[in-house]
């Protein structure tokens, strides 16, 4: 079996994993329904879930950094595997929160990971497209996974969708078995030495620019529905089809701006991103009563946002060639805190404002990160020229 298709096959686990997460909010009252709990409740189920991948994730990581990345995804997705059956016999709401943060920590593990021995399995030069398309995989699965999950748990209700996705997930688990090689790392590391990076300004930076412009994203789209509400007159039905379309463009932007990432490089790819995703933010306040010019900006703001993620992941890889599981758990982190920064953001401005002020907290947010993609490509500039002048004295 070729190394892209592997890719694929790792990318289809990030799928699965990702419509876990995100599926509770398209049965979320089903849920609260089923457990005798409030709605808001019922969130808990997406924030305890996103909690520990966030934050448990990332130590594990550090703490099996020296085992086979083979063997520690395989036993992830076998957590997995399991913790999705034990949600379809989940007897409370209170052994559904301790499910969901195994399911947390397991996918989270598992999706980072995925990345690292994507990046492993392909050329230096390909090593943005083989991000991208496991990115693909997690945006996909707000394109399809959620719509989908939705339409099966109103047929069967929501535990047989966890069923089905357990057993879907044996499927790239055997690929994983049979076909990926040993992976471990040369030399042993240890937690010092994967700390230490923390300490390089440059990737602060860089953690900081995934913070600020995936809040700026989070804060518009976790609201997109009563953003589109109050800017159209368009029925939840048609605002559905617009979120579907949206997904697609998210999908889209994952691919092209990983394939960017390889063929302009990292700096041109976070650049271009940043730029677009500001200036659909400010045109999201022109574009008024303009159906057709709302929808254009939307689809081109969907396109900026995802194209950014696999050229700052492929970044981070550059800056700890010996280590890049632990760069890209830790941006991975950021990402799940920043969706955390936007959805917050929104609720502020929607309970002290209005809706159609998200987009200028979002604009806000993403303009941050473009001053601190500036200052961080200055500085490894001026950081390359002084070795030149050094190397040549």
């Amino acid at each position: 079996m070729k190394g892209n298709l592997i890719i694929y096959v790792l990318a289809l686990a990030v799928f699965l994993i990702g419509t876990v997460e995100y599926i509770i909010t398209g049965v979320i009252e089903m849920i609260a329904v089923d457990f005798g709990v409030t709605i808001s409740e019922a969130g808990l189920l997406v924030t305890v879930f996103a909690l520990a991948a966030a934050i448990v994730a990332p130590i594990l990581i550090a703490l099996t950094i020296n085992v086979d990345r083979k063997k520690l995804l395989m036993v992830t997705l076998c957590v997995f595997i399991v913790s999705n059956g034990l949600m379809f016999i989940s007897p409370s709401y209170e052994i559904a929160l301790w499910i969901r943060i195994i399911q947390g920590v397991s996918g989270g593990i598992a999706t980072v990971v995925a990345m690292a021995v994507a990046t492993r399995l392909v050329e230096k030069e390909r090593r943005g497209r083989a991000i991208g398309i496991i990115l693909m995989g997690l945006s996909s699965s707000l394109v399809l996974g959620v719509p989908i999950g939705t339409y099966f748990s109103e047929m069967f209700g929501w535990r047989v969708l966890f069923i089905l996705i357990g057993l879907l997930t044996i499927l790239p688990l055997l690929i994983v078995y049979q076909k990926v090689p040993v992976i471990k790392e040369k030399e042993t590391v240890t937690i010092r030495m994967q700390l230490s990076i923390l300490k390089d300004s440059k990737i602060v930076t860089a953690l900081a620019i995934t913070l600020f412009y995936i809040g700026g994203y989070a804060t518009l789209f976790t609201y997109i529905t009563p953003f589109l509400q109050a800017t159209s007159t368009l029925s939840i039905t048609e605002i559905s089809g617009i979120l579907f379309l949206a997904g697609i463009c998210s999908f889209v932007g994952s691919r092209v701006g990983g394939q960017l990432a390889d063929a302009r490089g990292s700096k041109f790819t976070i650049y271009l991103g940043l730029l677009l995703q500001g200036a659909t933010l400010f045109l999201f306040a022109l574009a008024g009563v303009h159906l057709f010019v709302l929808i254009l900006i939307l689809m081109i703001f969907m396109l900026a946002t995802w194209s950014i993620s696999p050229a700052q992941q492929l970044f981070l890889v550059t800056l700890v060639p010996r280590n890049p599981d632990i760069a890209l758990s830790i941006n991975t982190s950021f990402i799940q805190f920043g969706f955390a920064l936007g959805s917050g953001l929104g609720g502020l401005v929607i309970s002290h404002t209005s809706v159609l002020n998200l987009n200028w907290v979002g604009l806000g947010a993403v303009s941050i990160a473009l001053l601190l993609a500036i200052l961080l490509f200055k500085k490894i500039n001026s950081g390359f020229e002084t070795a030149v002048i050094t190397k040549e004295n």
